[in-house]
């Protein structure tokens, strides 16, 4: 059966948020979201470790789906659902054949080309952006705009299309028209730690 994304994908950020992976994950599923992944680039292996533990029992608990940006180990590790993978990460192949036949796999990717290569891989999902101007990622990739994310959408065949990159509510209606199956968030749903709950239930109202 061909893996499904929900219309929001939200990633969670200690430092945007201020608030612990598993918090996070908390605040999001009470929102409606169904699959989160957990993002961290700076803290120390042994402690994400820790905080993805935390946020896998809250996911099992919740129901839902967890997955864990770059770190296949320790995904592994704590029995996560799957591994989002960036260009430079662990090839998608060697993924598959660690975590399994049932495991989500996502992979990023920044242009046309790399996106055909794509879906040729064993991913379950292939997000693509930036779409626009974004502040999460320090030196982010040249920004696509909805047209190329128009042309990419037409090469995917059947598999599941996330956009991500400086998505808003005001934009994120557009860039699902323009093909996105889902929009991946970060800042708008975490910049306010009190509001990540009701922000994420509105978000998906509008795009469902």
């Amino acid at each position: 059966m061909p893996f499904r994304i929900p219309r929001v994908y939200p990633l969670t950020d200690v430092v945007i948020s201020g608030l612990s992976h598993a918090e996070q994950v908390k605040r999001l599923a009470a929102g409606g979201a169904t699959i989160i992944q957990l993002r961290e680039k700076t803290m120390a292996g042994c402690d994400f470790y820790n905080e993805a533990q935390a946020a896998v029992e809250i996911a099992r608990k919740a129901g839902i789906r967890l997955i864990i940006n770059d770190r296949v180990d320790i995904a592994l590790a704590v029995g996560a659902d799957g591994v989002h993978l960036g260009q430079d990460d662990l090839p998608v192949k060697s993924a598959r054949d660690l975590l399994g036949p049932n495991a989500i796999i996502g992979l990023s990717t920044h242009n046309l080309q790399q996106a055909e290569k794509a879906r040729n891989l064993p991913v379950s999902y292939i997000a693509v952006g930036p779409i626009f101007s974004t502040r999460t990622k320090s030196n982010p990739d040249p920004e696509l705009g909805l047209d190329r994310l128009r042309q990419i959408s037409k090469v995917m065949k059947s598999i599941p299309l996330v956009a991500i990159g400086g998505i808003t509510p005001q934009n994120a209606t557009d860039v699902i028209a323009a093909g996105a199956d889902s929009v991946a968030q970060i800042s708008f749903l975490l910049s306010d730690p009190a509001a990540i709950t009701s922000r994420i239930e509105n978000l998906l109202r509008q795009l469902t």
